[in-house]
C-alpha cells in the first residue's frame, strides 16, 4: 500500500485497515479547484493538515464545497518533495482519542503544493495566477508568530529592507512575496480578498496587515507602485485581515503512529529532519479537540466552514475566546506543566496529570487565579464558554496518554510567553476593585519555577539542557551570579533577580509594582534547597494557595 493516487484505486485494501478516505472524484475537484480556485493556505504544517485541510475534506465529501485548497507548503522544498509532491498531495492524518482509539484518515483535499520559490519561474506564474483569479476568496497563514515579523529594535530587518529597495518585482522574504503577489492581483483588477492569519498569536490579523502594509508603504515611497495600492490594501471592503483564535494539539510525528502505520502495511511515511533541522512526515498526529474562531469579514465572500465546526463571530468575540484560552484556559497552564514536568523528571504531559500535585496545580491556576478575571465570550457554543473550555482541557485533553506530547517542547521560548499567559491575569487583578493581587499565589511560583529551571538541574539534581529560547544565555548568565555551593539567603537572591523581575518585556509589567516580587523571591529561594526542593515547595505553596 502506498499513499498516492495510484494506491487509493485499491480502496479495499485501506478501508480494511480502518482507513476513512476522500469520497469523492477526487480528479473532478482538482480540476475545478485549478481553475477556479478559493483558497490558497501559507505554511503547510501539522495543524493545517490535521485541521483546516480535514474540516475542507468532509465538506467536500457531503457536498458543501465543490473546490479543495493549494498549499504554499513550506519554504523548505524537501518537505515539498518528500511530503507533499511524492504523495500526491495526499495526506494521512492520525487522530489520536483520548479512550485509547485512533482515526485514521486519508486527507485529499489538497490540490497542489508549493515551495515559496520565486526562482523557480513556472512556480511564481502559477501562484500569480492564483492570487489574479477573481474566484479567490482567501489566503490563510499558519507560519508561526516569528513569520510576520518585518523589524526588530533596529528597524526593518535586513531581507526587508532589501526588498523594499529592489522594488515588488522578485522579493526574497517570504512576506515579500506574498505582498507581490497581493500587488499582481491590485493590478488585475483589484478583486476583493480576506487574508487570514490562523497562528496562535494574539490579534494575528494585524500583525499580518502591518506587515503587508510595511512593503506596500515602502515601495510607494520608492516609486515602485502606485498610492492606490495603500488604499486597496487598507479599505476592509476591499483586503480583510480577520482576527482568528486557533487550537488543537499536534506532536512531532509519534514513533508509536509511525509503527501503527508500518504495521498496516503502508510503505514509504518515513519521518524525517530536513537539512534545515525541520522535523517532517508524510502523516499528522494529533487529538480529537480542536477549535477555530474566526472574525466573519470576508469582502469576496467564503466557503461554509461553519458547516465543518468553525466557528465565526465579530471581533470583540474573537478576541475574547483567543484571551480565555492564553491567559487562563489552557496556554498558562501548558507553561505550569511544561517548566514543572522537566524540574520533575516527566517526558509526557499525560503523565504530569496522573501527579496529584500537578493537577492541583493547574486546576488552581485555572479555576482559583484567571477564572476569577476572564472574560466569557458569550458565544452561543457552550464549547467556548470558560469553564467548559478548561474542563475540556484538564479532563480530556492533558490526560490523553496517546498525545505524545511534552513538557519540552512546550517549554520552548518560554520567555516569550509569560506576558500574555500569565501577565494580563495580573494586570487584571490590579485593575479589578473586587481581586488584588495578594490572592495570587500559584502565578508567582510558575515564575519562580521558570527561573529555577533555567538552572539546567531537575529536582534530583540531574543535568538537563533546556528548551531553546532566545533568553536562555542572557537568563542562566544573570543566574549565575548566585551562590552555588551554600543556600541561598533573601538579600542575595533579590540582588540577582530584581531586574529580572522587573523586566516588563518578560512578565508583561513590573512584578515589583504588582507586588508579587517578594513571592517569587521566596518561592525561588525555596526550589533550590537540595534534592527533593522542588516537590516540597510545591505541596507547601499549594496549600497556601486553597487557605
Amino acid at each position: 500500500m502506498e499513499l498516492t493516487d495510484k494506491g487509493l484505486k485499491d480502496s479495499r485494501a485501506w478501508t480494511e485497515k480502518g482507513y476513512s478516505l476522500p469520497r469523492y472524484d477526487r480528479e473532478a475537484v482538482r480540476e475545478k479547484s485549478l481553475r477556479e480556485p478559493v483558497w490558497l493556505h501559507f505554511g503547510g504544517g501539522n495543524i493545517f493538515r490535521a485541521f483546516q485541510a480535514a474540516v475542507v475534506q468532509e465538506l467536500i465529501n457531503e457536498g458543501s464545497m465543490d473546490r479543495g485548497v493549494a498549499v504554499v507548503a513550506s519554504s523548505d522544498p524537501e518537505v515539498v518533495q518528500h511530503v507533499y509532491r511524492e504523495h500526491d498531495n495526499l495526506c494521512l492524518l492520525v487522530t489520536l482519542k483520548a479512550d485509547g482509539t485512533a482515526e485514521k484518515s486519508v486527507i485529499g483535499s489538497l490540490m497542489e503544493s508549493f515551495a515559496m520559490n520565486f526562482q523557480d519561474k513556472g512556480e511564481k506564474e502559477r501562484l500569480t495566477e492564483i492570487f489574479k483569479s477573481p474566484s479567490l476568496q482567501l489566503a490563510s497563514f499558519t507560519i508561526t508568530e516569528k513569520g510576520y515579523q518585518v523589524k526588530d529594535g533596529t528597524g526593518l530587518l535586513p531581507a526587508v529592507r532589501e526588498d523594499i529597495e529592489a522594488g515588488p518585482e522578485n522579493p526574497r522574504s517570504y512576506l515579500g512575496k506574498v505582498a507581490s503577489l497581493l500587488l499582481a492581483r491590485f493590478r488585475a483588477g483589484a478583486a476583493p480578498l480576506a487574508l487570514v492569519s490562523m497562528d496562535n498569536v494574539s490579534k494575528n490579523g494585524d500583525k499580518l496587515r502591518e506587515a503587508m502594509l510595511c512593503y506596500a508603504k515602502g515601495w510607494q515611497e520608492k516609486g515602485y507602485v502606485p498610492e492606490d495600492f495603500l488604499s486597496y490594501l487598507s479599505d476592509p471592503a476591499q483586503v480583510s485581515f480577520p482576527w482568528t483564535m486557533i487550537d488543537k494539539i499536534t506532536p512531532r510525528p509519534s514513533e508509536g503512529v509511525k509503527q501503527m502505520i508500518a504495521a498496516d502495511g503502508i510503505e514509504n511515511l518515513q519521518p524525517f529532519v530536513t537539512a534545515r533541522g525541520s522535523h517532517a512526515a508524510p502523516y499528522v498526529n494529533a487529538e480529537e479537540v480542536q477549535y477555530l474562531v474566526v472574525e466573519d469579514s470576508f469582502p469576496n465572500g467564503r466557503p461554509p466552514l461553519e458547516k465543518g465546526g468553525i466557528f465565526f463571530a465579530d471581533r470583540e468575540t474573537v478576541s475574547k475566546c483567543e484571551r480565555m484560552k492564553v491567559c487562563c484556559c489552557l496556554n498558562p497552564l501548558h507553561t505550569a506543566l511544561a517548566v514543572f514536568g522537566c524540574l520533575l523528571g516527566y517526558e509526557k504531559i499525560s503523565e504530569e496529570m496522573q501527579d496529584k500535585d500537578l493537577t492541583a496545580l493547574v486546576e488552581g491556576l485555572g479555576y482559583r487565579e484567571g477564572m476569577p478575571v476572564v472574560q466569557d465570550p458569550g458565544t452561543a457554543y457552550a464549547a467556548l464558554s470558560p469553564r467548559e473550555f478548561l474542563k475540556t482541557c484538564l479532563t480530556l485533553r492533558f490526560p490523553n496518554k496517546f498525545l505524545p506530547d511534552t513538557p519540552q517542547r512546550i517549554a520552548t521560548d518560554t520567555s516569550q510567553k509569560l506576558a500574555i499567559r500569565y501577565g494580563e491575569t495580573v494586570k487584571a487583578y490590579m485593575a479589578s476593585s473586587e481581586h488584588d493581587t495578594a490572592e495570587l499565589h500559584l502565578i508567582p511560583l510558575v515564575y519562580a519555577a521558570w527561573l529555577r529551571y533555567l538552572l539546567g538541574t531537575d529536582d534530583q539534581g540531574r543535568i538537563f539542557k533546556p528548551s531553546p529560547d532566545p533568553l536562555l544565555e542572557e537568563m542562566q548568565q544573570a543566574l549565575s551570579k548566585l551562590p552555588q555551593t551554600r543556600p541561598l539567603t533573601e538579600r542575595e537572591t533579590e540582588q540577582v533577580l530584581a531586574p529580572i523581575l522587573r523586566n516588563a518585556s518578560i512578565f508583561g509589567l513590573d512584578l515589583y509594582e504588582a507586588g508579587l516580587a517578594p513571592k517569587v523571591i521566596h518561592a525561588f529561594i525555596s526550589l533550590t534547597q537540595g534534592q527533593g526542593a522542588v516537590r516540597r515547595t510545591l505541596q507547601e505553596w499549594l496549600k497556601k494557595s486553597e487557605g
